[in-house]
């Protein structure tokens, strides 16, 4: 693989400390200076005044770090039941920005929730120690439930201004409390974590990557609207495994990371993905909009060559070869790899489609064992993609 100039990073570089030993003088002058100490102010809210929050400028909802999956109706209902029966929640974290403007750090669900609730935008199911209210929207419950609804609070941490003294330094301490403060609740996916933990440049361009038509097309992932740009997702997208466990994000940040796939050491797929993020994030902006038209080209070209089939198994099963029902990994690593480094020779791919598309199955069945299994390693890896680079060199002349 020809790196772009500029691209070439040491993944397992690691930042060296100049001493290891122990200074008791200096770590108790780093406390009293109060270095890494969070400032914060704790306030409470009735729940009467969320629709008004979630509508005011002074509050943004949806920051870089946040998830993008949201409740179900259901799970919106037992909160709901929470505050009827008077069970404590959670507080919901903010971050001044800037004066009294607050990004929601943790919580989004939980406000998004309510106000949906006081607007009436679903009717209560699954309630267990109410079920008798199922059904009910806030409106059409009894005026007693509502009234004592009404006069519930919901409290807040906020993570004053004065907690970090540069942009830099507030983004590295909002990231960290999100680590924290999400570690025992429920479990974040891996590319989840990854934009909390290493959002940057490259991360967001990953995001905005995995939008692709073409891309979403052989994933199965709903297309971009007109609406999607002004803000409103549909509930088709919300509900897309993919989409919502930003896994869609993390299968184009594999296509950048294979690239460097020489420095995989002897660490998990997920830690390599890890560091050539944070790593990443530092490449210069001529190498990320390179980046950002390699990904396109391919995915352009691939979708040209093989359709929404473009990363489906030829699989054998009840003694029959059929074309797997779903995309897979197996494929869509050394497929996007080896034709990423064929795109100055597209044309000439493209007039051989029908023939690459018949011969491909014929690949796979000679083929099986190397792409039918679950192997994932870096030598697996590049058995399949040396496998397909051979195959599609075949069609060059």
């Amino acid at each position: 693989m020809n790196l772009f100039e500029n691209e070439d990073i040491k993944i397992f570089q690691e930042f060296t400390d100049e001493s290891k030993e122990i200074d008791h003088d200096k770590i108790n002058e780093k406390y009293q200076k109060g270095e890494v100490r969070i400032v914060t102010e704790q306030g409470r809210f009735q729940l009467t005044t969320v629709p008004s929050i979630v509508e005011s400028e002074d509050y943004i909802l949806d920051p870089e770090f946040q998830r993008r999956h949201r409740w179900s109706i259901e799970k919106k209902s037992r909160l709901i039941e929470s505050f009827i029966m008077n069970v404590p929640i959670p507080p919901i974290f903010l971050y001044e920005i800037d004066y009294s403007v607050y990004e929601v750090m943790d919580g989004l669900q939980r406000l998004t929730a309510l106000y949906e609730f006081y607007s009436n935008g679903f009717a209560l199911e699954g309630l267990e120690e109410w079920p008798e209210l199922n059904g009910l929207t806030y409106l059409e419950l009894p005026s007693q439930v509502r009234r004592g609804i009404d006069r519930r609070y919901l409290s807040s941490m906020i993570l004053l201004k004065e907690t970090a003294r540069s942009e830099k330094e507030e983004q590295r301490l909002k990231q960290l409390v999100f680590e924290r403060i999400n570690s025992g609740g429920e479990r974040l996916e891996d590319q989840e974590k990854r934009n909390a933990l290493y959002n940057g440049p490259l991360n967001r361009l990953c995001a905005e990557l995995s939008r692709n038509e073409y891309f979403c097309w052989m994933w199965g992932i709903p297309q971009r609207t007109n609406e999607e740009l002004k803000g409103v997702l549909s509930k088709e997208l919300t509900e897309n495994p993919l989409y919502r466990k930003m896994q869609d994000v993390e299968l184009v940040l594999r296509f950048f990371a294979f690239r460097h796939i020489a420095q995989w050491e002897i660490v998990s797929l997920t830690r390599f993905l890890d560091l050539f993020l944070q790593k990443g994030n530092l490449l210069p902006n001529d190498v990320l909009k390179q980046y950002e038209q390699l990904f396109n080209d391919t995915s352009k070209l691939v979708y040209e060559l093989f359709q929404e089939d473009a990363f489906c198994l030829y699989r054998k099963r009840n003694n029959k070869w059929i074309m797997y029902n779903r995309p897979t990994k197996v494929v869509y690593d050394p497929i996007m790899y080896v034709l990423s480094s064929y795109i100055d020779n597209k044309d000439q791919l493209i007039k051989q489609r029908d023939k690459i598309k018949e011969d491909i199955l014929e690949f796979y069945q000679e083929n099986y064992e190397t792409f039918g299994g679950r192997n994932t390693g870096k030598n697996d890896v590049l058995t399949r993609i040396q496998l397909l680079d051979d195959f599609f060199g075949k069609y060059l002349g």
